[in-house]
């Protein structure tokens, strides 16, 4: 079994109350998978945020949260790692960015931007970042769903395409398969006088502001893991960065034209 589902608020700040799904969720299914006895293994995808953007945990139950979604998620993982033997082979899963048809914010927001030539790209940065195409994810999930129990029971493995991409390169690859102009590149200190005013704006609530101080820093700031672990038990991913973005503009265009 594979376990999908959760509660995503990324500006919930104060109460875990809105994520019932992550904590109470998970202990639902491990209680069914205990109940059930006939399940061989499960694999429970928490997320990356278990740990802020930069920080190094020292080993797999070394946390540092930044939101209140990503300690919904510590709560969720530590109630797996307490699972009771009755539940098999378990393993923990943390997805990165994952992006690709199908997809939501932020990703498509990403996509949707530079279609519209509104994106800009901060002059002298190209940070690396660990993301991963949607079809690569479900390739890796399906592999290591074949592997010999000893291999994957009681593992965290971080759920990426490897090596990380570069998000210049990325969005170049991106509005190219557009067919758009050209990405502009604008001086990090302008876009951080937009992220405040975007901050303002949000404290306000006059409504999406398209840049803040947190999603400028994201922009900014490798997202890099080891994904070796991962690597070494799936092997080569079937897409590469272009090949994805190839299936999802054109999965992009069919969404258009069905409208």
């Amino acid at each position: 079994m594979i376990h999908l589902a959760a509660k995503t608020v990324l500006d919930e700040r104060t109460t875990l109350d809105h994520f019932a799904a992550n904590i109470q969720g998970v202990q639902n299914v491990i209680d069914a998978v205990q109940a059930a006895g006939c399940v061989e293994r499960t694999f429970f995808t928490p997320s990356r945020l278990v740990c802020r953007l930069g920080y190094v945990p020292k080993d797999d139950t070394d946390y540092q949260p930044s939101t209140m979604y990503g300690l919904s998620k510590v709560r969720g993982e530590q109630l797996v790692r307490a699972a009771p033997p009755g539940c098999g082979t378990w393993t923990i899963l943390r997805p990165t960015g994952i992006w690709g048809p199908w997809f939501g914010v932020p990703y498509r927001d990403f996509f949707n931007m530079i279609r519209r030539g509104r994106y800009v790209h901060p002059a002298g940065r190209d940070a690396r970042k660990s993301y991963g195409y949607v079809e690569n994810t479900v390739y890796q999930v399906q592999r290591l769903a074949a592997r010999p129990p000893s291999d994957v029971h009681g593992r965290t493995f971080v759920v990426a395409d490897y090596p990380p991409v570069r998000v210049r390169a990325w969005a170049e690859l991106i509005q190219g398969a557009l067919d758009v102009r050209p990405i502009r590149s604008v001086p990090v200190p302008l876009l951080k006088a937009v992220a405040i005013a975007g901050d303002a704006a949000e404290r306000l609530g006059v409504g999406h502001a398209p840049l803040t101080s947190f999603r400028l820093n994201n922009l900014v700031s490798d997202m890099v893991y080891d994904t070796r672990p991962l690597e070494a038990l799936v092997g080569p991913l079937p897409y590469t960065p272009a090949q994805g973005v190839g299936r999802t503009v054109a999965w992009l265009s069919q969404v258009e034209a069905s409208r």
